[in-house]
């Protein structure tokens, strides 16, 4: 990674990407369905209230752009999304 890319990159991607111990060029997989992420989202959403104080790995899912318009951002699916990234969290 050179130093503007880490400059511009959004805090909680780092603290993905640092987490998993990712590269900005790797392929990350969409933790739903196993598809190139794009996103990492939060899944205790900002704009659903959460905070910057939200920017923890507990929070953060690495996302498919398909997935993240379908699950990401709604409450409905919150629960759905908490499960598989634990599941992955507990297994790293």
């Amino acid at each position: 990674m050179d130093g503007k890319t880490i400059q511009i990159m959004k805090p909680h991607t780092k603290i993905y990407l640092n987490h998993f111990g990712y590269d900005i060029s790797d392929f990350i997989s969409c933790e739903v369905c196993g598809n190139k992420a794009v996103d990492i989202n939060h899944i205790d959403a900002r704009g659903m209230g959460g905070s910057k104080e939200k920017d923890n790995i507990e929070n953060l899912q690495a996302l498919c752009r398909s997935c993240h318009e379908m699950y990401g951002d709604k409450k409905r699916f919150k629960e759905f999304l908490k499960n598989i990234h634990n599941n992955l969290l507990k297994n790293h």
